[in-house]
């Protein structure tokens, strides 16, 4: 029998990854939890909010994340899309967006994500997520050709993408430093 893996990556603003670990689960869905705790303690600190696409929303993943496990607030917010996205804009969204009503503080989790991405920093914030996750994933496929791990269990599958993501950082690093202002 052929085992599937799931590589997540988390990435930071200069599309650097700081974190990463795979999984066999066949979605996202109960991913968001383990892959934030998979960030970098090195930059943990540096970390608020959290930019997923709607395959990783789950109240109780939100929850988990938002909250520490006494009840108090972990410093991160997430903005997640709570349903699919169309990538075709209509000329009314290129104009500005009046903020939504405020919401009632029962709301449930998924209107308060909704209205979270709705708000003019959400959708600011959100937009991001394009910019940084994305990309990353297409340089690791296209550019460094990885399609598919060599190796078989979870184990060597797992330090087989350490390599991958190591080696886009260095790559990305190398970038990085090319694009600074010499002194």
């Amino acid at each position: 029998m052929n085992k599937r893996y799931n590589a997540q990556a988390v990435v930071n603003e200069l599309m650097l990854i700081v974190g990463q670990r795979v999984s066999d689960a066949p979605n996202d869905k109960q991913e968001l939890v383990a892959s934030v705790a998979a960030i970098s303690p090195v930059v943990a600190g540096d970390i608020h909010a959290v930019l997923v696409d709607s395959g990783f929303y789950s109240a109780a993943a939100v929850h988990a994340v938002e909250q520490k496990p006494d009840g108090t607030p972990s410093g991160l917010t997430v903005y997640a899309a709570v349903a699919k996205q169309t990538h075709h804009q209509t000329v009314a969204d290129l104009l500005p967006q009046p903020e939504p009503a405020p919401l009632a503080a029962d709301a449930p989790t998924k209107v308060r994500m909704a209205h979270r991405l709705q708000t003019s920093a959400g959708r600011t914030l959100y937009k991001l997520r394009k910019q940084t996750v994305e990309p990353v994933f297409g340089i690791i496929k296209s550019v460094l050709g990885f399609r598919q791990f060599l190796l078989r269990g979870r184990e060597k599958v797992s330090l087989e993408w350490l390599l991958v993501c190591v080696s886009y950082n260095f790559k990305r690093l190398f970038t990085l430093k090319n694009l600074a202002p010499t002194r």
